[in-house]
């Protein structure tokens, strides 16, 4: 859970704060899946508070009120990812994992030790 960037305020964070300079512009929008160096996530009430300097305008995006829930269509996805997954090889053989290596940003690791 990530806290307000406020000082001295450690309630939640609900909503991310970032600006156009070159627009003068602040945008307020829903809390941001990641936290950005240059964004700032506020609470509840910082958020509702929030004032923009003098020739400045503060554009507020719709703040969602719960974290938003996986669909139907999600939820069979990974069903149908698990059930494969638990499959066993067509051919009874079982896959060989390849030798330690790198794939792009992807490591592959030896089967552990028994």
């Amino acid at each position: 859970m990530r806290r307000c960037t406020r000082t001295a305020c450690g309630r939640p964070a609900v909503a991310t704060l970032t600006y156009v300079y070159a627009d003068s512009t602040a945008v307020l929008g829903p809390l941001a899946t990641y936290a950005e160096p240059h964004c700032y996530d506020l609470c509840a009430e910082h958020a509702e508070r929030l004032t923009a300097p003098r020739g400045w305008e503060v554009v507020r995006l719709a703040l969602g009120t719960a974290a938003p829930q996986p669909s139907v269509d999600d939820l069979e996805a990974l069903a149908d990812a698990v059930r494969e997954a638990a499959r066993p090889a067509a051919d009874g053989v079982a896959p060989t994992p390849v030798g330690p290596g790198r794939r792009g940003h992807l490591r592959v690791l030896p089967p552990p030790e028994r």
